[in-house]
């Protein structure tokens, strides 16, 4: 089994020129970003769980290769770097990716990046992969080992809510940065990372990401419009109030509701009571002396 880990290269502390907005990077500042931290310390649970190979792949410049050797010291087994410099736009990075994962049973991804992030890079990648996707996690089940390529993850939807997926077979999976902390490499592997061999490959020609993706505006949550009466009443506070459930001026409604009643204690219970009644509430069994 396969697992694949796509990391980015970005600069942690970009400096802004405060007169032009240019942003200048320092490649001694760039590193992996949380989002791709966890998605590398996911892939490591679930290779250790059913016994795979990560491989660890990204996108850029020589550079680039500083997460790589990141990887490969916390126990990523290979590692390849796409000759893709100048790759920016999502589909682009995502179809310079697709070559070197095509044999990946599952792969992992960050849910967005610090430089122009929009998570639009793992669902390009799922179209072109054929493979399912499972995008915007913030929690993933422990991996079982009985069942390879199974998991349990839930994953963050508009408006607040949330979706509880079963991932199995195929499948890109991004996560976002909350999900977990990546393991602290040893001194054997940073030092096996430093010697070890990074391929270089270039991307396929003609690949293109586009085709058969949809991409259109962000856009909140909008619930379903719910069918309700129009508001009655002769006036505006009337109609307000049979808008609120005030209990004045609705349809139906008896005279006592229409104004306040000014009363003693055991008339005003003995009311209450009675209107309880007529609710339907059912009056509690009290116990004999």
């Amino acid at each position: 089994m396969l697992i694949a880990v796509c990391l980015s290269f970005s600069d942690r502390r970009p400096e802004v020129d405060p007169l032009t907005g240019e942003v200048a990077t320092d490649e001694r500042t760039s590193r992996l970003t949380d989002a791709d931290a966890a998605a590398l310390e996911h892939a490591l649970r679930c290779a250790a769980a059913w016994d795979a190979t990560i491989l660890a792949v990204t996108a850029g410049p020589a550079a680039a290769e500083v997460v790589l050797r990141e990887a490969l010291a916390c126990g990523a087994a290979r590692a390849v770097r796409v000759d893709a410099p100048s790759a920016r736009r999502a589909e682009d990075v995502a179809a310079a990716l697709a070559g070197p994962l095509r044999d990946a049973d599952q792969v992992w991804c960050g849910d967005q990046g610090l430089e122009s992030g929009s998570g639009a890079v793992p669902v390009f990648l799922a179209t072109l992969l054929g493979a399912a996707g499972a995008f915007g996690l913030v929690e993933v089940g422990a991996p079982d080992g009985a069942a390879p390529r199974r998991l349990v993850v839930v994953r963050r939807l508009d408006g607040g809510r949330r979706e509880r997926l079963a991932v199995d077979g195929r499948a890109v999976l991004s996560v976002e940065g909350a999900t977990a902390r990546l393991r602290r490499a040893g001194l054997p592997g940073v030092l096996r990372a430093e010697r070890a061999t990074i391929e270089v490959v270039q991307p396929r020609a003609g690949a293109t990401a586009g085709d058969g993706v949809r991409v259109g505006l962000p856009a909140a949550y909008r619930p379903r419009p719910r069918v309700v009466p129009a508001p009655v009443g002769a006036t505006a506070l009337d109609r307000v109030r049979s808008l609120t459930g005030a209990g004045l001026a609705s349809p139906g409604a008896d005279a006592e509701r229409r104004a306040p009643v000014t009363t003693d204690p055991e008339d005003a219970a003995d009311r209450i009571l009675a209107a309880l009644d007529r609710w339907g509430y059912e009056r509690p069994e009290r116990a004999e002396p």
